[in-house]
């Protein structure tokens, strides 16, 4: 149940992806160990069960990295707490590269903060190597809403308040959040939550009717919304997806800021030394930047992220918690 206020895992200095920042310092496993990596098998923790989308990124992700590395890269799945138990294990690992972390912005961005003894500083206890994917939110509705945009949406609920409802896969997700950030720039509308066990019963739910309106990432819509039994009405992002070039921004029907993310990163114990991290995310990038994998995360409705080096990868995941945190306490978001 969640109750009260947020609890911040560690403030940290906004930024964005792309962001020039300092690489992670050598530290003290540097030199003879850095030089001859990797010279054994790698793990790679993952937070959510096989089959899931993070699990599915990191099973691609490995299976490239071992060619690349020429070591075997062994996917371990620990479930639990949202994605955080895995996180815990890898911030307590010996920093030298051989222990790493697949996670998602469940894990990184939001339930540090919705804790009062969050497991680890999502910023201070770990070193970047690369952003893997980011998948934007969508909102879309049931055919028979009478909205063909978000604009002619926001209009009813504007002239309704709390009349209409939204459903996502669950109670502090990226999803609530983002659109909680939506409606408050949008000029402080309101309209009720209903959080499910996950994105496909609240999808379901909104094409048998049930609720009118759906929050989640193309992953679970875009079908529905090409088969006409829903209907897409914007993405939050800051440009059209290539997923659905045809559906509009948030930001184009006139709500500037209006962008959520859900993301897969991967990433390292704080301090790794320098020279690991640029090796693994050289291994990393002659993976991801292939159009083999591009379309592999088309086929997931992911979207690929160019350019993914280890200090970007740090500045994106402290702009994405500083994001959320003043929305997660407006709502007054708490795990007991």
């Amino acid at each position: 149940m969640m109750a009260g206020t947020a609890s911040a895992a560690g403030a940290g200095r906004r930024g964005v992806l792309g962001l020039a920042a300092l690489a992670a310092g050598a530290g003290p496993f540097a030199g003879a160990r850095a030089a001859g990596f990797p010279e054994r098998p790698i793990r790679v923790l993952v937070g959510y069960a096989a089959g899931g989308p993070t699990d599915l990124y990191a099973r691609r992700l490995a299976e490239g990295l071992g060619a690349a590395l020429g070591q075997p890269v062994v996917v371990e799945n620990r479930p639990g707490a949202s994605g955080t138990v895995a996180g815990a294990d890898v911030a307590r690992a010996r920093p030298d590269g051989y222990t790493l972390l697949v996670t998602a912005s469940s894990a990184h961005a939001v339930y540090p903060q919705l804790v009062a003894r969050p497991p680890y500083d999502p910023v201070a206890d770990f070193a970047g190597i690369g952003v893997i994917t980011v998948s934007p939110t969508v909102i879309a509705v049931h055919p028979s809403v009478p909205a063909d945009s978000l604009a002619a949406l926001l209009a009813m609920v504007r002239a309704a308040p709390g009349r209409y409802a939204y459903g996502t896969g669950g109670a502090g997700s990226v999803m609530q959040l983002g659109m909680e950030l939506l409606l408050r720039d949008a000029g402080g509308l309101r309209m009720e939550h209903i959080p499910y066990r996950g994105a496909g019963p609240a999808v379901q739910d909104c094409i048998a009717g049930h609720v009118p309106v759906v929050v989640d990432t193309f992953a679970p819509m875009l079908a529905h919304h090409r088969d006409g039994r829903l209907r897409i009405l914007c993405v939050m992002s800051e440009g059209r997806s290539v997923m659905a070039p045809e559906v509009p921004t948030a930001i184009e029907a006139g709500v500037p800021g209006a962008v959520a993310n859900t993301y897969a990163a991967f990433l390292a114990p704080a301090g790794t030394p320098g020279d690991v991290l640029a090796r693994l995310n050289g291994a990393m990038r002659a993976v991801t930047q292939t159009e083999e994998f591009r379309a592999f995360l088309r086929g997931l409705s992911a979207e690929p992220v160019p350019d993914p080096t280890p200090a970007a990868t740090m500045a994106f995941i402290r702009s994405e918690y500083d994001k959320w945190t003043p929305v997660i306490r407006a709502l007054g978001l708490r795990v007991e």
